[in-house]
């Protein structure tokens, strides 16, 4: 078995352990650095961590290849990968760049194909000089998104 597939087999029994758990990403370098981030339904504690670094670390062989492994949280500024982030983040403002515009409005739904974006917006009357708050919505497939990142209010 490939390094790469023992580490991410390993990787999916510790999460199985888990289920609030689950993987944004994980990278094997050349020189066998590992780096898995993980984020959960309900955040990632430093325990959480510690487990699934365990169930990945005490199953390799060192002797065999040698390596090293860096367990993390998706920090707060690292943008939303999968679609469970973002139900995760449902009712929260986020930055969200697509090929044509870049928007912040709270996160008011999202499923497995889109997101659904609302905010307020100062446009022109439609009568008459000035402008008027306009309530706007939008259905934003995964697809068009290149990048969204939750706004952190404090």
């Amino acid at each position: 078995m490939a390094f790469k597939d023992k580490v991410s087999a390993l990787l999916d029994e510790g999460l199985s352990q888990k289920p609030s758990l689950f993987l944004i990403d994980l990278t094997i370098t050349d020189t066998y650095k590992i780096i898995v981030t993980l984020d959960g339904d309900n955040g990632v504690s430093l325990q959480d961590c510690i487990d699934i670094s365990r169930a990945i670390e005490h199953n390799l062989d060192r002797e065999e290849q040698d390596f090293s492994l860096e367990v993390a949280s998706a920090g707060a500024s690292t943008p939303l990968k999968t679609p469970r982030q973002y139900k995760k983040n449902i009712g929260r403002k986020l930055k969200v760049t697509t090929a044509t515009e870049k928007i912040e409005a709270e996160l008011t739904d999202a499923n497995e194909e889109f997101v659904v974006l609302e905010w307020k917006a100062r446009e022109p009357k439609q009568v008459g000089k000035g402008k008027e708050t306009v309530h706007k919505k939008a259905e934003i497939p995964y697809s068009d998104i290149k990048e969204a990142i939750v706004i952190i209010t404090f």
